[in-house]
């Protein structure tokens, strides 16, 4: 099988400040009108736009949107929104490479549309000084509710893989929520990046965890969502967002190798993930059984990917962080302890 008969996509969270002193920006200080004329002012004659569907109250299908809170019409549909941060979606790529070019790209256009007007978009996973938000149904079902207020509050990726020729049609979708149940939790602790909340230091018992984020959105939050109406697009959601472009290349390649490796033997629930993930959101890869978990399926990514065409290099990023026990959130943990600034912690949080 052929690379180029697999699809690839990212979906990037971005949280925006004031370009002079970092100081985070939220629904209080966004109007939805004027960020939306910030992103339809940029060029796009050049980029594709295969596979980016129309999202109301949006006026046309762009890979920039406003994200944030929904305020529907009588019959739930949307006509307003309460910003709390912008996204990229890339277009449908044929290639790993191809799609992190892509939201390279992109990144750098948005950038400079927003530098125009006074702010930048930051890399950061949980909003570093708000910590509630509470708006009106906006969902008829309870659950969406909930979960899009919890949402208002957090920022990070999806990671899309769609699977060549008829493999979709033949994956045993139950199967798969497992084995992501099982492994998710682990991968996503090699990602964690948000020890930060309310302005200070995220301390459980006193002592310092590694993602707030990962905390807040475990219980109520979906692991992964399947789009059959979208040619089969299966979507990764834990992970959170990094610094660097290349480690949306690795996350891609974990998430393929859950999709393609058969060898992988670990099941678990639903419960046990949401349990896994709070322990991660807590100790990072010091989580009981999590060491295992990444080793096992970045020794199998070592073996699965080539078969498919595939370079696993990218990987070495998280096996690095596999052996020194050292994430993300540690370098901003630490940084925090010598600056006391959440700007000053924005500021190293461009993405590069």
């Amino acid at each position: 099988m052929e690379t180029r008969d697999f699809r690839f996509g990212i979906e990037a969270e971005l949280l925006l400040v004031d370009a002079r002193t970092f100081r985070p920006l939220w629904y209080r200080d966004l109007g939805f009108r004027e960020l939306l004329d910030t992103l339809e002012s940029i060029p796009l004659d050049d980029v594709s736009r295969e596979g980016l569907r129309l999202e109301r109250p949006h006026h046309f299908a762009s890979p920039f949107v406003v994200e944030g809170y929904h305020l529907p019409d009588a019959e739930w549909n949307p006509i307003d929104l309460l910003p709390k941060g912008v996204e990229i979606r890339t277009p449908i790529c044929r290639s790993i490479e191809g799609c992190v070019a892509s939201l390279r790209d992109l990144h750098g256009r948005l950038q400079r549309a927003l530098a125009a007007r006074g702010r930048t978009a930051v890399s950061f996973s949980f909003h570093p000084y708000e910590h509630t938000f509470r708006g009106p149904q906006n969902k008829r079902r309870h659950d969406f509710w909930q979960w899009a207020m919890e949402a208002m509050l957090t920022y990070g990726p999806d990671i899309n893989v769609g699977l060549p020729g008829d493999m979709f049609a033949r994956l045993d979708l139950d199967d798969l929520q497992r084995k992501v149940d099982c492994y998710v939790p682990a991968l996503t602790a090699l990602t964690v990046a948000t020890p930060l909340y309310r302005g200070e230091l995220w301390r459980v018992r006193g002592r310092v965890g590694k993602s707030v984020r990962t905390h807040m959105r475990s219980v109520v939050a979906p692991a992964i969502e399947i789009h059959p109406d979208q040619g089969g697009r299966l979507e990764l959601k834990p992970f959170e967002m990094p610094l660097s472009f290349d480690d949306f290349g690795a996350e891609l390649l974990l998430w393929l190798t859950l999709l393609l490796d058969e060898r992988l033997a670990g099941r678990a629930t639903p419960q046990t993930r949401v349990y896994d993930l709070g322990e991660v959101a807590r100790f990072g890869l010091e989580a009981e059984g999590v060491r295992g978990r990444v080793a096992e399926v970045l020794e199998r990514a070592e073996r699965v990917l080539p078969e498919w065409g595939f370079d696993p290099a990218p990987l070495a990023v998280f096996a690095e962080r596999l052996r020194t026990g050292r994430v993300p959130a540690d370098d901003i943990a630490e940084a925090f302890e010598r600056e006391h600034s959440v700007e000053q912690i924005l500021r190293g949080r461009v993405m590069r």
